[in-house]
Protein backbone atom coordinates (compact mmCIF):
# COMPACT_ATOMS: atom_id res chain seq x y z
CA UNK A 1 0.00 0.00 0.00
CA UNK A 2 0.93 3.60 -0.98
CA UNK A 3 0.31 7.02 -0.10
CA UNK A 4 -0.21 10.31 -2.43
CA UNK A 5 1.93 12.92 -2.00
CA UNK A 6 0.10 16.81 -3.17
CA UNK A 7 2.42 19.77 -2.87
CA UNK A 8 -0.31 22.40 -1.91
CA UNK A 9 2.27 25.53 -1.82
CA UNK A 10 5.69 25.69 -2.45
CA UNK A 11 7.66 27.46 0.25
CA UNK A 12 10.59 29.87 -0.10
CA UNK A 13 12.96 32.28 2.69
CA UNK A 14 13.85 35.78 1.30
CA UNK A 15 12.10 38.59 1.76
CA UNK A 16 9.10 36.98 2.85
CA UNK A 17 8.46 33.81 4.16
CA UNK A 18 6.43 30.41 3.73
CA UNK A 19 6.95 27.12 4.67
CA UNK A 20 6.17 24.29 1.88
CA UNK A 21 2.50 22.82 2.71
CA UNK A 22 1.65 19.49 1.50
CA UNK A 23 -1.08 17.06 1.61
CA UNK A 24 -0.64 13.22 2.03
CA UNK A 25 -2.81 10.62 1.77
CA UNK A 26 -3.15 7.19 2.77
CA UNK A 27 -6.92 5.41 2.89
CA UNK A 28 -8.95 6.97 6.00
CA UNK A 29 -5.75 8.95 6.16
CA UNK A 30 -5.57 12.82 5.28
CA UNK A 31 -2.71 14.30 6.33
CA UNK A 32 -1.35 17.83 6.14
CA UNK A 33 2.14 18.77 6.46
CA UNK A 34 3.40 22.13 8.44
CA UNK A 35 0.87 24.61 7.85
CA UNK A 36 2.65 27.69 8.26
CA UNK A 37 2.93 31.37 6.75
CA UNK A 38 1.81 32.01 3.68
CA UNK A 39 0.89 34.75 1.45
CA UNK A 40 -3.07 34.16 1.25
CA UNK A 41 -4.94 30.65 2.93
CA UNK A 42 -6.52 30.06 -0.14
CA UNK A 43 -2.98 28.54 -1.37
CA UNK A 44 -3.48 25.99 1.40
CA UNK A 45 -7.38 25.66 0.88
CA UNK A 46 -8.25 25.38 -2.89
CA UNK A 47 -6.24 22.84 -3.95
CA UNK A 48 -8.03 20.81 -1.33
CA UNK A 49 -11.61 20.49 -3.86
CA UNK A 50 -9.65 19.05 -6.50
CA UNK A 51 -8.65 16.36 -4.35
CA UNK A 52 -12.19 15.58 -3.49
CA UNK A 53 -11.36 16.89 0.23
CA UNK A 54 -12.44 19.74 2.45
CA UNK A 55 -10.51 21.01 5.67
CA UNK A 56 -12.81 19.13 7.47
CA UNK A 57 -11.81 16.08 5.96
CA UNK A 58 -8.45 16.67 7.23
CA UNK A 59 -7.53 14.05 9.81
CA UNK A 60 -3.96 15.01 11.11
CA UNK A 61 -1.83 18.45 10.37
CA UNK A 62 1.78 17.43 11.50
CA UNK A 63 4.64 19.96 11.98
CA UNK A 64 8.08 19.58 11.34
CA UNK A 65 8.80 21.60 14.62
CA UNK A 66 7.36 24.72 16.36
CA UNK A 67 8.32 27.75 13.88
CA UNK A 68 5.55 30.03 13.09
CA UNK A 69 6.40 29.89 9.65
CA UNK A 70 5.33 25.78 9.64
CA UNK A 71 2.20 25.86 11.77
CA UNK A 72 0.45 29.56 11.33
CA UNK A 73 -2.46 28.27 9.72
CA UNK A 74 -3.35 25.13 11.84
CA UNK A 75 -6.65 25.64 12.43
CA UNK A 76 -7.94 25.63 9.27
CA UNK A 77 -8.52 22.11 9.74
CA UNK A 78 -10.66 21.99 13.34
CA UNK A 79 -10.92 18.02 12.88
CA UNK A 80 -7.56 17.27 13.18
CA UNK A 81 -5.07 15.80 15.37
CA UNK A 82 -1.90 17.75 15.91
CA UNK A 83 1.57 15.90 16.11
CA UNK A 84 4.99 17.40 17.16
CA UNK A 85 8.44 15.42 18.57
CA UNK A 86 6.43 14.98 21.99
CA UNK A 87 2.53 14.44 22.06
CA UNK A 88 -0.68 14.17 20.01
CA UNK A 89 -3.17 16.94 20.07
CA UNK A 90 -6.69 17.10 19.53
CA UNK A 91 -9.27 19.98 21.00
CA UNK A 92 -8.92 19.84 24.93
CA UNK A 93 -6.72 16.61 24.54
CA UNK A 94 -2.90 16.60 25.33
CA UNK A 95 -1.17 12.98 24.93
CA UNK A 96 2.13 12.28 25.68
CA UNK A 97 3.58 10.63 22.52
CA UNK A 98 7.38 9.85 21.11
CA UNK A 99 7.02 10.89 17.55
CA UNK A 100 10.27 8.38 16.67
CA UNK A 101 8.76 5.71 14.68
CA UNK A 102 4.79 6.43 15.27
CA UNK A 103 2.89 5.28 11.96
CA UNK A 104 -0.46 7.42 11.42
CA UNK A 105 -0.87 5.27 8.82
CA UNK A 106 0.40 2.01 6.86
CA UNK A 107 2.65 4.27 4.42
CA UNK A 108 3.12 7.60 6.75
CA UNK A 109 5.26 6.98 9.44
CA UNK A 110 7.01 10.29 11.82
CA UNK A 111 10.76 10.19 13.19
CA UNK A 112 12.53 12.90 15.39
CA UNK A 113 15.59 14.24 13.53
CA UNK A 114 16.76 17.06 15.47
CA UNK A 115 18.84 19.62 13.42
CA UNK A 116 16.96 22.67 12.65
CA UNK A 117 15.59 22.56 15.87
CA UNK A 118 16.25 20.46 19.05
CA UNK A 119 12.76 19.51 18.38
CA UNK A 120 12.43 18.82 14.04
CA UNK A 121 10.27 15.65 12.77
CA UNK A 122 10.53 14.42 9.58
CA UNK A 123 8.11 12.59 7.64
CA UNK A 124 8.77 9.58 5.79
CA UNK A 125 6.04 8.42 3.06
CA UNK A 126 5.97 5.40 0.96
CA UNK A 127 4.36 6.70 -2.38
CA UNK A 128 4.44 4.64 -5.57
CA UNK A 129 7.21 6.89 -6.48
CA UNK A 130 9.21 5.93 -3.84
CA UNK A 131 10.21 7.27 -0.21
CA UNK A 132 9.57 10.74 -0.23
CA UNK A 133 10.75 12.84 3.11
CA UNK A 134 9.40 16.12 4.52
CA UNK A 135 11.39 17.26 6.61
CA UNK A 136 13.28 20.95 7.27
CA UNK A 137 17.11 19.62 7.62
CA UNK A 138 17.18 21.25 4.54
CA UNK A 139 15.73 24.99 3.56
CA UNK A 140 15.81 23.93 -0.13
CA UNK A 141 17.65 21.73 -2.45
CA UNK A 142 20.41 24.78 -3.04
CA UNK A 143 20.64 25.22 0.98
CA UNK A 144 21.60 26.84 2.74
CA UNK A 145 24.35 24.50 3.37
CA UNK A 146 25.12 25.24 7.28
CA UNK A 147 21.68 26.07 8.47
CA UNK A 148 22.29 29.54 10.54
CA UNK A 149 19.49 28.47 12.86
CA UNK A 150 20.89 25.16 13.88
CA UNK A 151 21.64 24.96 17.54
CA UNK A 152 23.95 22.47 17.25
CA UNK A 153 25.99 21.58 13.62
CA UNK A 154 27.04 17.83 14.42
CA UNK A 155 23.14 17.30 15.73
CA UNK A 156 22.09 18.64 11.73
CA UNK A 157 25.02 16.72 10.07
CA UNK A 158 23.77 13.79 11.91
CA UNK A 159 19.70 14.02 11.06
CA UNK A 160 20.82 14.47 7.51
CA UNK A 161 23.26 11.45 7.00
CA UNK A 162 20.18 9.38 9.25
CA UNK A 163 17.45 10.97 6.29
CA UNK A 164 20.10 10.65 3.19
CA UNK A 165 20.54 6.47 4.62
CA UNK A 166 17.03 6.15 4.04
CA UNK A 167 18.06 6.41 0.05
CA UNK A 168 14.70 8.67 -0.68
CA UNK A 169 13.47 9.23 -4.33
CA UNK A 170 12.12 12.92 -3.05
CA UNK A 171 13.08 14.84 0.04
CA UNK A 172 10.50 17.38 0.20
CA UNK A 173 12.54 20.77 2.31
CA UNK A 174 10.85 23.49 4.78
CA UNK A 175 10.96 26.25 2.22
CA UNK A 176 11.31 24.80 -1.58
CA UNK A 177 10.18 22.29 -3.81
CA UNK A 178 11.01 18.47 -3.74
CA UNK A 179 14.77 17.84 -4.63
CA UNK A 180 16.32 14.05 -5.62
CA UNK A 181 19.18 13.53 -3.17
CA UNK A 182 22.17 13.59 -4.92
CA UNK A 183 25.86 13.56 -3.87
CA UNK A 184 25.53 17.66 -3.72
CA UNK A 185 23.02 16.74 -1.11
CA UNK A 186 24.76 19.05 1.80
CA UNK A 187 25.32 16.73 5.00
Amino acid sequence: MTAAFHILTTGYADERVAGTVTLLVDGETVAIVDPGMVADRRLILDPLPPHGLSPQDVTDVIFSHHHPDHTLNAALFPEARFHDHMAIYRDDVWEDHDADGYRLSPSITLMTTPGHTAEDVSTLVTTAEGLVVLTHLWWTAEGPADDPFAPDRDQLRLAREKVLALRPALIVPGHGAPFTPSASTPV
